[in-house]
């Protein structure tokens, strides 16, 4: 079903949220630095944030199928259906502690921030929707193993409209976790870093890429590749 890829990246960007929230929480309750913590301002920085995601799926959706026009679809689809099954794996196992394959991704992700901040300063305290907005877009680009496992999916889309759409479909499922976070920041931060909720949101994740390992015969057999 065409669907399902859609449904499973809005699925995982939901069930990451404890992931977002302990790499992002503390950089959402900073961006307004004393400003009220209203709704518009968070709708502002989110809908910036998720359109950097939109962003970076359509390049990764048109390099995607560049690649298989030059290799031929099925080796490299192929390949790349496998890469981004085996990013949710590592990604469940990361968020169950069992793992830290993917904590370069958030040391990368703090050092980008400190060279983005200054472009930020402009925009600092964020009053209105129109300095919350270019904050959101910046922040979409820090690096996060959550959004690497969802943009290798993006790769696979065959197209840069599909890749915008898949990684759309990821910013609004991570919407409800940095949404709070922003309003709630201590409080839910808290909860975020419970091993239960970690663990449970991990297994989620893990169940997700393993389904998709164990599907690839029937894909090869019933979906056209090439």
């Amino acid at each position: 079903m065409p669907e399902l890829p859609y449904l499973a990246l809005l699925l995982i960007g939901l069930l990451g949220g404890t992931h977002c929230i302990g790499m992002c929480g503390g950089i959402v309750g900073a961006l307004s630095m004393g400003a009220p913590a209203r709704i518009s301002l968070h709708l502002a920085y989110n809908l910036g944030r998720v359109t950097s995601y939109a962003t970076a799926g359509a390049i990764a959706g048109a390099l995607g199928q560049a690649g298989m026009a030059l290799s031929g679809q099925w080796p490299l689809r192929s390949a790349l259906y496998v890469l981004a099954n085996l990013m949710l794996v590592a990604l469940g196992l990361y968020l169950m502690g069992v793992t830290r394959a993917l904590a370069f991704s958030e040391r990368a992700g703090q050092k980008l921030w400190r060279h983005l901040q200054p472009l930020s300063r402009r925009y600092l305290p964020a009053r209105t929707a129109a300095q919350a907005f270019p904050l959101g877009l910046l922040w979409g680009w820090l690096p996060c193993g959550l959004v690497y496992s969802a943009l290798a999916t993006a790769l696979t889309s065959g197209s840069a409209w599909q890749g915008a759409g898949l990684m759309l479909a990821f910013g609004v499922g991570t919407l409800p976790n940095l949404l709070l976070a922003g309003l709630l920041a201590a409080r839910l931060q808290a909860y975020a870093r419970q091993p239960v909720v970690r663990m449970l949101s991990g297994l989620l994740i893990l169940g997700f890429g393993v389904w998709g390992l164990l599907s690839l015969p029937a894909l090869t057999r019933l979906v056209p590749w090439n």
